[in-house]
């Protein structure tokens, strides 16, 4: 069987598939937040399975699994007649009562509000595939059920509001543009939080270590500040991916990173490590951009052309008029990269 498994972008939403990735081998894992998002990544699982199917031409059966989103009657009908049309089974398990009318309309979908997603989880691998038979697992998800559905008096409240934080504090890595670098940190913490539970104040512990638990995860070879750790490891992943990334200006080449930040490390490291490269830019939500070049282009001149902006012929930044986001990267780079041509005539 195979496992198509979307789910929320908060500690209840990843707890969920640290479960199913400790379950499951053959897992694919999507998140998205709530609105416009569910669906584009729901129409990346169908097409993702029509093309597993076209490949491999096998009989597997294949499970879309929904966790900790709620979805709409109109969602939920589209998704079960696609499901229907490719074959696939479909089981959601959350616990937002925003959902309870749908749920009442869909065998498949099942709604409890007393449990946070992560123990609706848990509970559903134990009964369906005998999971967690030595109990290792249990306090963690006690956990995340005690801070997602807030109950005050558990004893792993406190531990809970660490790891709610420990989450949402975690942005060295756009979900957009790498996403399954960005859950591998979620996943990563929330296993190492595990480690903490039998230790005397816990939650302290947790949250002293935190910034040490982050290094490790991004630290390769060498220590360094987090800060650079971060940038050497996104860089890698830059340039591990930048045929995917590359745009072009006026025949110079360049690489197009999404909500990145920390543009002048990065844009000078990736640079330094790509001499083949002539310019960096990452784009914000907004459209917002930032530039960075090594002697190769004038950067402040090609802000001003395409984005009304201005700066240093190496550092520079600008905003593209009437930028359209969105929650795929290629349609981000598309609308840039057409943006650019149009501005250069």
């Amino acid at each position: 069987m195979y496992i198509y498994h979307l789910s929320h972008i908060d500690l209840d939403g990843y707890g969920c598939q640290y479960l199913t990735n400790i379950a499951f081998n053959n897992i694919a894992s999507y998140n998205a937040n709530y609105g416009a998002e569910i669906k584009a990544r729901l129409e990346e699982i169908i097409s993702s399975i029509e093309r597993e199917k076209f490949i491999n031409r096998d009989k597997n059966k294949y499970l879309i699994l929904i966790t900790d989103l709620n979805l709409t009657t109109k969602e939920a009908n589209w998704l079960e007649k696609e499901a229907l049309r490719i074959g696939a089974e479909i089981i959601l398990l959350d616990h937002h009562a925003s959902g309870e009318n749908t749920a009442k309309q869909f065998s498949w979908y099942r709604l409890d509000d007393t449990k946070s997603a992560t123990l609706l989880t848990y509970n559903w691998l134990q009964e369906e595939f005998n999971f967690d038979k030595e109990s290792r697992y249990r306090n963690i998800v006690k956990a995340i059920n005690a801070i997602d559905i807030w109950l005050s008096d558990d004893e792993f409240f406190e531990f809970g509001k660490v790891g709610l934080g420990m989450i949402s504090g975690s942005r060295e890595i756009n979900r957009i543009l790498f996403p399954t670098e960005d859950r591998d940190l979620k996943l990563f913490l929330i296993d190492s939080a595990r480690e903490y539970l039998n230790k005397n104040n816990a939650h302290i512990a947790l949250d002293n270590d935190l910034h040490k638990l982050k290094k490790a995860f991004f630290k390769q070879r060498e220590d360094n500040t987090k800060a650079n750790l971060v940038a050497l490891f996104v860089t890698k992943l830059l340039s591990n991916d930048k045929r995917r990334l590359t745009i072009t200006y006026k025949g110079y080449k360049g690489i197009l990173g999404y909500n990145l930040g920390n543009t002048s490390i990065l844009g000078n490291t990736f640079l330094l490590e790509n001499p083949d490269y002539d310019f960096y830019m990452d784009i914000n939500y907004r459209g917002n951009f930032s530039l960075r070049s090594n002697n190769r282009v004038d950067v402040a001149k090609m802000a001003e052309e395409i984005g009304n902006g201005g700066g240093h012929p190496n550092a520079s930044g600008g905003k593209i008029k009437d930028y359209k986001d969105s929650f795929v990267y290629s349609d981000i780079k598309k609308s840039v990269q057409e943006y650019i041509d149009q501005k250069i005539g």
